[in-house]
C-alpha cells in the first residue's frame, strides 16, 4: 500500500499545483477493513499519468484528501490502517473485508466544498462530443450490457457541479439496491439529526431503592474492548459509575437495564445472520463473539443481556458488587449517575459506508425515526427515512424502503435516486451532508473497495458497494478527464457470478473515469 500511496501522490501533488482544485480536503474517514473479491479486470486500465487533464487530476487530489489526513511521513492515515488490515478477515454483506480492532477518531463536520449546482437532476445534457471522440453512451453502455451483469440492470450518471445528468439508461427504473440503500439512510439521518449529533448511553440509579438502570441511548457504536479508539467506553460508564456510587456510600446494587428507547422486532426479516445482530437500544461491538469491528461474525442472541452481564463485571472490578441483571425500566424520578456518548454522527456515517455497517444503518434508521416522531422501529426508521428524502425533493417514485441497510430483498432504489442522493450531498445549501461524501469508500485503499481496482482508477472512484444473491451495484464519485466531479450508480438484477459481477462494475467505474466525454 506505501508503495501505491507514494507512486499517486506526486502525480496528484503536481497537477494539482497547474489547476487550482474545485474540491478541497472535506473531513478525516474513518479506519475502514478491506475485503477481498475477485480482481479480475475486463477493460484497459486507465493509466495515472502527468498528461492527463490536470484540472481532473487536481479534482482527483482533493476527492483522495477526503480519505484521511497527510501524517508526518506523507502517508494518509488510513491507507497505513488498511495496510495493516489486510492481514485481517470480514466484510458486512459483501464478502471478506479486513477488521480493525478498534473505530476510528471522531470526524469533524465537513464545510461546504463544491461548487453550486445548477439545472435539475433529472436534466440530459445536450453536449456533443467533437468529431470522432465517444460519448458517454458509447463507452457505457457495451459494458453495462456485459453477461456478467445479468439480464435487468440501470445507470445515471450527474454532473455534481451542474446537478446535470449526463447519461441514464433505466434510471427512473427501482430495482433491488442492496447496500447503496445506506447513502439514503446517511442522508435521512444527518437531515434529521445533524453531523454533530452524539447518542448517549447512561446509568440511574432508582430512589430509595438500591436499584442501578443501565439505559440504553441507542449507541451502536458503544465498545466494551480495553482500547475504546475514540468510540463510547462500556468500561469507563463503569468506572464513573461505580465513582458516583461510591460518593453517596453504595457498595452493592441491583442492576437492571433499559431497552426501551426502541420498539418492535429485533430480529431483521432475513432472520439470525452474521451480517446484523438483533437491533437493540443497548448493545456492545455490535453484539460481536471475536472481537471484531467489521465484517460477517456470529452475534449473540441478546445483544442487551449481553451488555448488561459486561458491565456487571467492570462494576464488580471497580468495586461495586451486583445482582444478576434483569431487564426494566428507569423511572422519571431516577437520579443520572454517569454517562458515555458516541462521536459526532458524522463519524459514524463514515465508519458505516466505508464498512458497510449494518448495525449503525439500522441504528441510524431508527434514530431517524425518533426525531421524526415515530416508533423508533423497522417500519418506523423506513417510513422516516423516505419521508426525509421527500422533504429533501429528492425524486422517490417507485422507491420502497425496509430497513435502513438494504438487507431486505424488497427494498427499491433507482439510479435517479442515488445520484440525487449524492448530489444534494455536495449541494453547498446542504454542509451537514458532507459525511455521505467523504465516508464513500476510496478504490483501492479504503473499506469495501480496499482490494479492488488494483489496475483500475485506485484513489479516483469513491463508491459504496451493494451485493445481495443476484444483485450487485455499486454508486459513488469519480473524477473524468475533462476535471468534471460526476456521481453515478450502477444497479444490476439477476447476476450469477459476484466477482465477474464486481468486476464488471468496476471496469465501467473506471471507463467513466478515463472518459472525457461529451
Amino acid at each position: 500500500m506505501v508503495r501505491i500511496a507514494n507512486a499517486v501522490r506526486p502525480r496528484l501533488a503536481r497537477a494539482a499545483a497547474a489547476a487550482k482544485p474545485r474540491v478541497t480536503r472535506l473531513t478525516r474517514a474513518v479506519r475502514p477493513g478491506p475485503d477481498r473479491p475477485s480482481r479480475t479486470r475486463n477493460v484497459r486500465t486507465w493509466q495515472y499519468s502527468a498528461g492527463a487533464a490536470t484540472a481532473g487530476l487536481a479534482l482527483a487530489a482533493g476527492v483522495v484528501t477526503a480519505a484521511g489526513p497527510w501524517d508526518a511521513n506523507g502517508q494518509r492515515t488510513a491507507e497505513r490502517d488498511r495496510a495493516a488490515a489486510l492481514e485481517r478477515s470480514g466484510g458486512a454483506d459483501h464478502g471478506a473485508s479486513g477488521t480493525t480492532s478498534g473505530g476510528p477518531r471522531p470526524a469533524p463536520s465537513a464545510a461546504a466544498v463544491l461548487a453550486g449546482l445548477g439545472g435539475g437532476a433529472d436534466t440530459v445534457s445536450t453536449k456533443k462530443a467533437p468529431p470522432g471522440q465517444k460519448t458517454l453512451a458509447d463507452v457505457l453502455k457495451p459494458l453495462l450490457s456485459a453477461p456478467a451483469l445479468g439480464g435487468t440492470h440501470a445507470a445515471s450518471v450527474v454532473d455534481i457541479g451542474t446537478g446535470r445528468r449526463l447519461y441514464g439508461s433505466g434510471a427512473g427504473k427501482a430495482l433491488t439496491p442492496a447496500s447503496t440503500t445506506k447513502i439514503a439512510t446517511a442522508v435521512a439521518a444527518l437531515s434529521a439529526l445533524g453531523p454533530d449529533h452524539r447518542f448517549t448511553t447512561r446509568t440511574a440509579l432508582e430512589p430509595g431503592t438500591g436499584e442501578l438502570v443501565l439505559v440504553g441511548g441507542g449507541d451502536p457504536t458503544l465498545t466494551a474492548h480495553r482500547k475504546a479508539d475514540g468510540w463510547a467506553s462500556l468500561r469507563t460508564l463503569a468506572t464513573g459509575t461505580a465513582g458516583a456510587l461510591k460518593k453517596r456510600g453504595v457498595h452493592e446494587v441491583t442492576l437492571s437495564y433499559d431497552t426501551t428507547l426502541y420498539s418492535g422486532p429485533a430480529l431483521h426479516r432475513i432472520g439470525v445472520n452474521e451480517n446484523l445482530a438483533p437491533v437493540s437500544a443497548l448493545t456492545v461491538d455490535e453484539g460481536r463473539t471475536d472481537g471484531s469491528s467489521s465484517g460477517p461474525v456470529t452475534r449473540v442472541g441478546d445483544p442487551a443481556a449481553d451488555a448488561a452481564h459486561k458491565f456487571a463485571g467492570f462494576l464488580n472490578d471497580a468495586g461495586v458488587k451486583t445482582s444478576a441483571p434483569g431487564p426494566s425500566k428507569a423511572g422519571g424520578t431516577a437520579d443520572t449517575l454517569a454517562t458515555v456518548s458516541s462521536p459526532p454522527l458524522s463519524a459514524l456515517v463514515e465508519r458505516m459506508l466505508t464498512n458497510s455497517d449494518n448495525d449503525i444503518a439500522e441504528a441510524l434508521a431508527r434514530h431517524t425515526a425518533l426525531a421524526s416522531g415515530g416508533p423508533a422501529s423497522y417500519a418506523g426508521g423506513a417510513k422516516a427515512v423516505a419521508a426525509r428524502l421527500g422533504r429533501l425533493g429528492l425524486p422517490l417514485s417507485g422507491t420502497a424502503f425496509h430497513d435502513g441497510s438494504g438487507l431486505d430483498r424488497d427494498d427499491r432504489l433507482t439510479a435517479d435516486l442515488l445520484t440525487a442522493l449524492l448530489v444534494k450531498a455536495g449541494d453547498p445549501a446542504y454542509p451537514g451532508l458532507r459525511p455521505v461524501l467523504t465516508g464513500l469508500p476510496v478504490a483501492g485503499f479504503t473499506g469495501t473497495l480496499a482490494a479492488r481496482y488494483s489496475n483500475g482508477a485506485a484513489g479516483v472512484v469513491r463508491a459504496k458497494t451493494g451485493t445481495l444473491t443476484g444483485v450487485n451495484t455499486l454508486a459513488g464519485t469519480v473524477v473524468d478527464q475533462d476535471g468534471r466531479l460526476l456521481a453515478f450508480a450502477f444497479l444490476a438484477s439477476g447476476t450469477t457470478n459476484p466477482p465477474e459481477a464486481q468486476a464488471a462494475l468496476d471496469s465501467t467505474a473506471t471507463a467513466l473515469a478515463g472518459c472525457g466525454c461529451g
